[in-house]
């Protein structure tokens, strides 16, 4: 009998034991490795209990049915973009490893299915949604209900993930795919950021109370449906209880259908995704559009240069999103909870300012390649100075963004002026403050793993990142002491003239602080070249 022939039942055990097998095999790699998914084990299992204890004696409550319905909806949410943020973390993620054997797609699809039931995640999810339905269940026909709706809403999670998961195989195997795993601390921290605003928004508004419409809603969307339906059943609505489990059960059959369509797809299709790369990488050869707008000579090569780097590098575009997205996040956030300051502004101009520290380590071993054009100290400090206009290309636009909207949330435009210039002279200071520390503190950026400094360099990115914020906090003293001394005094109309100085003043400290990298940078091109390919 060929393995084309089995059904799914056969198949499914040797998935298993396939999954088993490597989880085994990747753990013994290493003992960090295995140090690592003990402890992360161990961890996950004990807030699963926790979890569990926890729904458990929610039982009863008034709001029981409203928490235990949005867990369920948030855990489905998760399922559905986790493997578009972590791809490797399950080698079966990829069905296209499996295009050379004989398997029929509906037996590959159970067996998959099989598969995915094996591991910290599915089991962490099991207790969820077992103690969720354990928290609404209230007499014979709910528990009756929950004994179909637990493995039902569990099927709806893992195959909304796998379904999601061979949908975007080909993107997840690309370079994009890569960009996406980097950013999930981006998308990570933004979401604590909400959540936390979120939180004492429910608290000034009346509690859980508040969410009893959204659980509403809710109640009628897959998986949650499945909790929802054990609910209406310990209520004595049988019809409702029905309608919810059939949703739920209609929406497993849709998922598995698209899961399997999916894998035919990527088994009978061939990836024409080098083609659209060359294809798209002739038609930007071009050298039109708004590159046409750098100037010309060094200045312009290194600037475009960059600006590639912050759009193609994954690191690179990570650190850059990150700064954007929390530099605009944390004054606006602190601006609608009522208790923020147009200055707080000036946290995003910090965040962009320290992507100008270890200029040169985004470069890695390809360094070579500037190293062979830097001749003497004036092509160092061009060299430098490209690098800070094209950072300035972006964090000048954002910087005047980001202050006009706090200020505008804030209602408090008379001190848009001296911020947009207390902001300015930050800039400057921490342009001056990363070129020297590129010049003196380069380390290496591992485009292999998530981390983001090679091993044994981790002193030196801390002394750089943190003295640089020092020293460009102590170079802004004479600017943030004629602030002061300019309320103190009661010379209130005279505040605008921070604009202007600010401007100056941060222009001039970002010339002095490339005028003093420079040498250090053309005296010092071997060390930097070791440091930043190291690992």
């Amino acid at each position: 009998m060929t393995v084309s022939s089995q059904n799914a039942s056969a198949l499914a055990p040797v998935f298993v034991r396939l999954k088993l097998s490597l989880i085994k095999n990747g753990l013994r790699q290493s003992g960090g490795r295995q140090a690592a998914y003990i402890t992360s084990a161990v961890l996950a299992l004990l807030f699963a209990a926790l979890q569990l204890l926890g729904l458990i004696a929610l039982r009863g409550s008034e709001h029981a049915g409203t928490v235990t319905l949005l867990l369920v909806a948030l855990m489905a949410l998760g399922w559905t973009v986790m493997p578009l943020f972590f791809p490797s973390g399950d080698e079966t993620l990829d069905p296209t490893r499996l295009v050379m054997l004989p398997l029929r797609p509906q037996p590959l699809v159970g067996a998959l299915l099989a598969a995915s039931l094996v591991g910290i995640g599915p089991l962490f999810t099991l207790c969820l949604i077992l103690g969720s339905a354990i928290a609404v269940a209230h007499g014979a026909g709910a528990v009756v209900v929950a004994v179909l709706a637990v493995p039902l809403a569990l099927l709806v999670c893992i195959a909304l993930s796998r379904a999601v998961a061979a949908a975007n195989t080909r993107l997840l195997t690309s370079r994009k795919g890569r960009d996406l795993a980097v950013l999930s601390g981006l998308v990570i921290a933004v979401g604590f950021q909400f959540v936390n605003f979120g939180a004492q928004r429910l608290g000034e508004s009346g509690g859980l109370s508040a969410l009893d419409p959204v659980a509403d809603v809710v109640r009628w969307l897959p998986p949650a449906s499945a909790i929802g339906a054990v609910g209406s059943a310990g209520e004595g609505s049988y019809g409702q209880a029905v309608l919810q489990l059939l949703i739920s059960a209609v929406t497993l059959g849709l998922l598995l259908y698209a899961w399997q369509r999916s894998l035919v797809k990527l088994m009978t299709t061939p990836d024409g995704s080098t083609l659209a790369a060359s294809e798209a990488s002739r038609k930007e050869s071009g050298g039109k559009g708004l590159t046409s707008l750098l100037p010309e000579g060094r200045t312009g090569t290194v600037m475009l240069r960059t600006l590639r780097y912050a759009w193609r590098d994954p690191k690179t575009k990570a650190a850059w999103i990150t700064s954007l997205a929390i530099g605009l996040i944390v004054p606006a956030l602190n601006a609608l909870q009522g208790h923020g300051s147009v200055y707080f502004a000036c946290f995003a101009t910090g965040m962009l300012g320290m992507q100008m520290y270890n200029q040169f380590g985004q470069d890695t071993s390809a360094f070579w390649m500037v190293l062979l054009s830097i001749s003497s100290t004036r092509d160092a400090y061009l060299e430098l100075r490209a690098r800070a206009f094209a950072l300035l290309l972006v964090t000048l636009p954002y910087t005047l963004l980001v202050t006009a909207v706090t200020a505008g949330m804030l209602g408090d435009w008379t001190k848009l002026p001296e911020v947009i210039g207390l902001a300015l002279a930050l800039l400057g200071a921490m342009l001056a403050t990363g070129s020297v520390a590129s010049a003196t503190l380069a380390y290496s950026i591992p485009q292999d793993s998530r981390k983001n400094v090679a091993p044994g360099q981790g002193g030196i990115a801390f002394l750089s990142i943190l003295g640089g914020m020092v020293v460009s906090a102590i170079l802004c003293a004479p600017m943030i002491a004629l602030a002061i001394w300019l309320h103190v005094s009661g010379n209130h109309g005279s505040l605008w003239l921070l604009l202007p100085l600010g401007a100056a003043y941060g222009a001039l400290i970002a010339w002095a602080g490339l005028k003093v990298a420079a040498p250090r940078t053309a005296n010092r091109l071997p060390e930097i070249l070791t440091a930043v390919s190291t690992g």
